[in-house]
């Protein structure tokens, strides 16, 4: 697992350096080359509850076997993607170019605009709504979170529940909004008195 540091850690054409990169083919342009002003936050799990296994990649990349498991047999069809997903043990993949629209939050709006894949970023924490996050994710999501922010005018995060009220639920109530904003500032300060002493 290669954690991700913001002092070698770069973005070039969309993706971000010293992570792993499987390629989806489930993104097109973003409408008039609009720059992501927003990072929503998922969940997801394959088969749900269940953890580790490749599946979500293969989701993600359209080659999902629906015999493998019997819930299988109702998603393999889908054309969805994220630009991000940050497995249980830290690791982190990239999916699809953030200068790219990925297909990861369907019919959503977010403060009065519609298509919120137009304009956001999407990642997702290997987990559910019914348990907690890792520390490494946490840790992983703070990291990516600054970096992305470094490389794009984000003004806002938000929960896929906040973007699809009554059509979805992730990050779920287990997801620790207080713990992730305060370690983000936390993060922010490092870099700042950092900066500073040099």
């Amino acid at each position: 697992m290669i954690s991700i540091d913001l002092n070698t850690a770069m973005v070039a054409y969309g993706y971000v350096s010293r992570i792993s990169q499987i390629y989806s083919p489930f993104f097109n342009d973003r409408p008039n080359q609009i720059k992501p002003t927003l990072l929503v936050i998922h969940n997801i799990s394959l088969p749900p509850q269940q953890y580790g296994g490749p599946y979500v990649e293969q989701l993600f990349i359209g080659c999902l076997d629906p015999k493998a498991h019997p819930y299988f047999s109702t998603i393999y069809q889908l054309q969805v993607s994220s630009h991000f997903f940050i497995r249980r043990s830290g690791e982190v993949i990239q999916f699809v170019s953030c200068d790219k629209r990925a297909w990861h939050a369907g019919k959503s709006s977010f403060k009065q605009q519609e298509n919120c894949n137009d304009f956001s970023i999407g990642i997702e924490l290997e987990g559910c709504d019914d348990e907690p996050f890792t520390d490494l994710q946490y840790q992983q999501l703070v990291g990516l979170t600054q970096l992305l922010y470094k490389h794009y005018p984000l003004t806002d995060i938000a929960g896929h529940s906040d973007i699809a009220p009554g059509r979805k639920t992730d990050p779920g109530p287990y997801f620790d909004w207080q713990r992730y904003f305060l370690l983000l500032k936390q993060a922010r300060n490092d870099e700042q008195s950092t900066a500073a002493a040099t």
